[in-house]
């Protein structure tokens, strides 16, 4: 029996699907604008550990957009 998917890399995933038409760039673009906004912080923070340990499983544009998450919560403020 496998493993379930951890339910953040299953809804990120699942975004990315539904953004199959879009470009690459777009695509992880409005992935990140979208779990920045309808988000919690806890769940943001499990997919940016799920793709720091290279979780078997995830849409490359879903590592794309998360390494836009993780500038954004890095870049100075003010």
């Amino acid at each position: 029996m496998a493993a379930a998917l951890p339910s953040e890399q299953r809804m990120a995933n699942q975004i990315a699907a539904n953004l199959r038409h879009v470009p690459g760039d777009e695509a992880a673009e409005a992935i990140a604008g979208h779990i920045r906004r309808f988000w919690d912080p806890r769940m943001r923070a499990r997919l940016l550990e799920l793709v720091e340990t290279g979780s078997d499983g995830l849409d490359p544009v879903v590592v794309a957009a998360a390494g836009l998450l993780a500038r954004s919560q890095e870049a100075p403020t003010g």
